[in-house]
């Protein structure tokens, strides 16, 4: 077992993505509101009963674009050197992921800006930090020597995402642009510092 996802995995996951873009492109049309899963499943071409086998509330349909960037955050700390210091780790990981790096990822941030400007997607958005914040703590766990205090590890988790969901917002909200001052790296940079600084994980690691 090499733990790659299987072919009908893989297939599942790009239909999930399929329709989270049809989702979000109909959404920023005409607002989450206004836009109905049968008019989703039509123009991602799936039936409405397929798209309910996927999303349980067409509000979710977007969930797959905004947990993206948090699975690559998590993924990328997962796999740096583990003689690097955890603290350092953590930054370095957030902010390659909200730096784009291709089209695609800023074609991304183009969909996370005009998302999180819709208010009926904020059950949806605090679903998906929810989510990253779990794998977060997982994976600061496996990295953290044996005997680390579980709620030390739960705090810095809990912080590290609240950075990122902080600074996602205020990009959103604002007119910066995905690169440069006052973009997602930019703020996510400073608010993975301001947020964590005070943490004594930090402490127990040096």
């Amino acid at each position: 077992m090499t733990g790659r996802p299987t072919l009908n995995q893989r297939r599942r996951d790009a239909t999930r993505l399929e329709i989270a873009r049809t989702a979000a492109a109909l959404f920023a049309e005409k607002g989450a509101e206004a836009t109905t899963a049968e008019e989703i499943a039509l123009a991602a071409g799936i039936s409405l009963r397929t798209f309910y086998r996927y999303f349980s509330v067409k509000e979710d349909a977007v969930a797959p674009l905004l947990a993206a960037g948090g699975r690559q955050w998590v993924e990328r700390l997962a796999d740096s050197p583990a003689d690097l210091p955890l603290r350092e780790a953590l930054e370095s990981a957030a902010v390659a992921s909200l730096t784009p790096a291709d089209e695609a990822g800023a074609e991304m941030m183009r969909w996370t800006r005009s998302l999180l400007r819709d208010p009926q997607l904020e059950g949806t958005w605090q679903r998906v930090h929810a989510d990253s914040e779990v794998r977060l703590r997982a994976v600061l766990a496996e990295r953290c020597p044996a005997g680390a205090d579980p709620l030390e590890i739960r705090l810095a988790a809990a912080a590290a995402t609240a950075a990122i969901r902080v600074a996602l917002e205020q990009w959103a909200a604002s007119g910066a642009p995905a690169t440069g001052p006052d973009s997602p790296r930019d703020l996510g940079a400073r608010c993975m510092r301001e947020l964590t600084a005070g943490l004594r994980l930090w402490e127990r690691l040096s």
